[in-house]
């Protein structure tokens, strides 16, 4: 048996729970890792709610990203082996103790990172990879605009665009310091989302808009969003905080050629979540580890603190990621051998 967190039905953070739980085991193709830290994401706050249930055969702990040692692997797994320092993007059950992934979802920790950094990384590199990179398209030299830069796939993606497609990238946020924030990330401009923020844009691009939006949001700024595009341009949302309808004219997304489109990452097989983390070690853990890209840690948690996390996020205060340390003692080590930072 082990330790973990429980959502005991929908609702706030008084929901959560600590439990008893069987402990996982290694399925073919999986491994299990024995937790020390855990991040808190925006899904993991829809699932609490009732609203992002865990697709079939997941677990119903909530918890996609964690970092740990590898404890256990499971038949078919190659490169792996008990003791590896690693995250991981799982398909839940990161709130606990022990957590089984598919070996595929699995990257090493960057080194110079410790354990709680670590955990902050997978849900939001995977995500922005996936939608500013395959979905969107985002080309060398193009101009991005992220709608809340300093949610942590916000930042993920400040980066992102800036460091490997040389882009212009406009965030907004809501606080002068979250938008002292983004500009201190990367982006070229961070604008009020309470403001004229759709002046804002025009302004800042001389009125010829953006070629990319990443939105959370739907809704009534999805009309807004498509007339800001370029032609060509790609409107990509990762939620609908919002709403989760709008109207939209049909007839200039046609004339002018652009894309809406949206992706869950959650439900999507190993082998495509595993084909994001290939580029993802190939292209930004180098970056990590010189230092080049950062992860902006607001807050850290003793797990059994599951519940003042969740309402720090309910009320949207955090900039950057939340972490549950599952391991208070091992939660802000560097993983051993791993302290060398190349140059």
């Amino acid at each position: 048996m082990m330790k973990a967190i429980e959502i005991e039905r929908p609702g706030g953070p008084e929901v959560l729970r600590m439990i008893d739980s069987p402990r996982p085991r290694a399925a073919a193709g999986e491994v299990v890792i024995r937790v020390i830290a855990a991040g808190v994401n925006r899904p993991d706050i829809q699932q609490r709610r009732g609203l992002y249930p865990p697709p079939p055969g997941a677990s119903p702990l909530p918890g996609l990203d964690i970092a740990g040692i590898v404890e256990e692997v499971g038949e078919g797994v190659d490169g792996l082996k008990p003791g590896d320092s690693v995250c991981a993007l799982a398909n839940g059950g990161g709130y606990a103790e022990y957590c089984a992934v598919p070996a595929l979802q699995c990257l090493p920790v960057p080194r110079g990172l410790t354990f709680v950094e670590a955990a902050s990384l997978p849900e939001v590199y995977f995500t922005a990879w996936n939608n500013i990179i395959w979905l969107a398209r985002l080309a060398r030299g193009e101009t991005l605009l992220i709608q809340g830069g300093t949610s942590g796939v916000g930042l993920a993606g400040i980066q992102i665009a800036r460091h490997l497609r040389d882009a212009t990238v406009i965030a907004t946020a809501g606080t002068e310091e979250k938008r002292r924030v983004c500009v201190e990330t990367g982006a070229h401009h961070a604008i009020d989302y309470r403001g004229d923020w759709e002046g804002d844009v025009r302004r800042l691009t001389e009125g010829e808009g953006v070629d990319v939006v990443l939105d959370a949001q739907a809704g009534p700024y999805t009309q807004k969003q498509l007339d800001l595009l370029r032609p060509d341009g790609r409107l990509v949302f990762i939620a609908s905080h919002l709403g989760e309808t709008a109207e939209v004219n049909i007839r200039a997304v046609v004339r002018r050629r652009l894309t809406l489109t949206g992706s869950t990452l959650r439900p999507r097989p190993a082998s495509y979540k595993g084909a994001i983390a290939e580029e993802l070690v190939r292209h930004v853990w180098p970056l990590l580890e010189q230092g080049r890209m950062v992860t902006r840690i607001h807050a850290v948690f003793p797990w059994q603190e599951v519940r003042a996390a969740h309402a720090l996020l309910d009320r949207n205060e955090q900039i950057g990621k939340v972490v549950l340390a599952v391991d208070p003692q091992s939660a802000e080590a560097i993983p051993h051998g791993q302290e060398a930072v190349p140059c």
